[in-house]
């Protein structure tokens, strides 16, 4: 077996990359020390997080000389994502922290607004293409990987001897670095399913196993050549893949058991002809049903833990072994959501919102979903002048892990007015008109798992999640919830307008039709589904091919 060691200073899902390797048969054997790092045969950096906080921990770890000069010697190394940016002087995200200073120049925040024109959802967040000519990535050519960050490493004449790929999002920037032995990918590989494995062996087998790192230019594919105006061929640039996602509702039955279960307007229970409460609808176990759904093709999987706003989730034992063992088997990025919060214990306890995300994504999750807190926390910005205050769960989350962890789950249900002008809420015309005819709605917040209803608008939440620093959003719908009649494509594009982030359109999918009609109408590039899949009505296969047939990227 392989033997390997990895640097986990305490942040983020480290557990992916742990069972990414036990899937490639490695033994793992973890950093505790800077002799250690010394010792090490390959070393395995897979950073997350924020620049700042992550090069804090690495301080307090006594372990930055240690990492630094192990690089420099170009020994085999491995890191992934921030691990990748940390190599470098510095980073705009934190100014004043100096980087490991390996690799020249300064990482920095995507332009919303590129030279190549157009706009930009930030963070980065998908599959997208990688394009180089190494031999390394000779099985990737037609393929994506799976990205999440807000900052980026560019190409620059210091550092052009450094870069294996590029991937072009607005502008081009580096995807990974190779110099000898020493490998780092912008990129989650244990996130990028069987290609993301591969290349991982590949790295490990350069590596470990006395396969030489090859500087022979490979003679790329043709489908990724294109000619340029002054004759030679270059590769073609990369495009972002339009997400398909398949969520679970898990929660206990009246038997106590942990199931997927399906809302019809949030109602989960089947319908009852004797006037008693109707059973909650089992869909079936949720270990399975992720596997199931990672081997037909999602993209990513969300689990909605949908009664623990009543619970203690940071010690729900139950969730937290559906996630680990979800982990061990499934290599795209999984989300969980319900229950992040502070909250006190029936022991008097407390927790924080910080300690629950830490203790979801020590279980193997990769991003969390939060949606009465967020809301709380929205009324509150706007209270207090659009402010931040820096004790939110979205703001202390978002600083230790990164605001590419945070998603932000909004439960809208219409409100039908007369007309376009309220005093206190955003309001648009509606094609669909309310029950009296009216013309116009606003979309107004609920917690609770839409039980509550607050005096609060979806428009307003959204502004204040994005300046307090979450780094997607989740939009769901109660109206449109098991209807299979569409998604409700007014509020998708309100919110898509007001926002730069990632917007996922969640609630109504019944056909194929719909996801291509949500892609070619607003400008989400993420569709969720969960009824249609767990019943076999529609199959995502069936939804990429419908995609692709259409002109949608997808990933395949």
């Amino acid at each position: 077996m392989p033997e390997v060691h990895l640097l986990d200073y305490g942040a983020g899902n480290v557990r992916s990359i742990r069972n990414a390797l036990h899937a490639l048969g490695c033994t793992i054997i973890d950093i505790k020390k800077p002799e250690d790092i010394e010792d090490a045969k390959l070393l395995i950096f897979p950073g997350v997080g924020a620049f700042g906080a992550a090069m804090k921990r690495l301080e307090e770890f006594k372990l930055t000389d240690a990492l630094r000069s192990y690089v420099k010697a170009r020994k085999p190394f491995l890191g992934v994502c921030l691990g990748m940016q940390l190599l470098f002087e510095g980073s705009t995200e934190s100014p004043g922290v100096k980087g490991l200073g390996v690799v020249p120049g300064i990482v920095s925040k995507f332009d919303a607004k590129p030279k190549s024109g157009g706009m930009l959802r930030i963070p980065h967040m998908g599959w997208n293409g990688i394009r180089g000519d190494d031999a390394l990535l000779s099985d990737t050519g037609s393929k994506e990987v799976y990205f999440v960050h807000s900052y980026r490493a560019v190409e620059s004449p210091e550092n052009k001897d450094w870069i294996l790929s590029r991937t072009d999002y607005g502008d081009p920037f580096i995807s990974s670095i190779r110099k000898g032995l020493v490998f780092a990918m912008q990129f989650h590989p244990e996130k990028s399913g069987k290609t993301g494995l591969e290349l991982v062996r590949k790295v490990i087998s350069v590596c470990l196993c006395g396969n030489k790192p090859s500087t022979k230019m490979l003679k790329p594919k043709t489908n990724s050549m294109v000619e340029s105006k002054e004759g030679p061929k270059t590769l073609r640039k990369t495009k972002m893949c339009n997400r398909i996602i398949a969520c679970l509702d898990v929660r206990s039955n009246d038997d106590g058991d942990l199931v997927v279960t399906k809302g019809d307007c949030y109602d989960v229970r089947e319908k009852s002809t004797d006037g008693k409460r109707g059973h909650v609808r089992n869909l079936g176990k949720p270990v399975k049903l992720a596997q199931r759904y990672y081997v037909e093709g999602a993209d990513e999987i969300t689990f909605l833990n949908i009664t623990s706003f009543r619970s203690t989730p940071a010690t729900d034992k139950p969730m937290l072994k559906v996630l680990e063992e979800t982990s061990k088997n499934v290599f795209v990025p999984l989300t969980i959501g319900g229950g992040i919060r502070d909250y006190k214990d029936a022991n008097g306890k407390m927790w924080t919102a910080l300690d629950v995300a830490g203790a979801y994504f020590r279980a193997g999750a990769d991003k969390i979903s939060i949606g009465s807190d967020a809301v709380r926390a929205g009324i509150e910005w706007w209270k207090n002048g659009k402010k931040p205050t820096g004790k939110t769960s979205i703001e202390q989350i978002s600083y230790v892990y990164g605001a590419q962890a945070v998603v932000v789950s909004v439960d809208p249900k219409r409100v039908y007015v007369n007309d376009s002008k309220h005093p206190k809420h955003s309001v648009i015309k509606t094609t669909k008109p309310g029950p009296n005819g009216e013309e116009y709605v606003w979309f107004q917040c609920t917690t609770a798992g839409g039980r509550k209803g607050e005096d609060f608008d979806v428009a307003a939440l959204v502004v204040a999640m994005e300046a307090l620093g979450a780094g997607e959003i989740l939009l769901n719908s109660i109206d449109c919830d098991g209807q299979r009649q569409g998604y409700d494509l007014e509020l998708i594009n309100m919110v898509c307008n007001l926002v730069t982030l990632p917007v996922i359109a969640s609630s109504g999918a019944g056909t194929p039709q719909h996801f291509s009609e949500l892609f070619e109408k607003t400008t989400s590039q993420a569709a969720l589904a969960s009824g249609i899949f767990h019943r076999k009505q529609v199959a995502i296969e069936a939804v990429k091919k419908h995609l692709q047939d259409t002109k949608h990227p997808v990933r395949y």
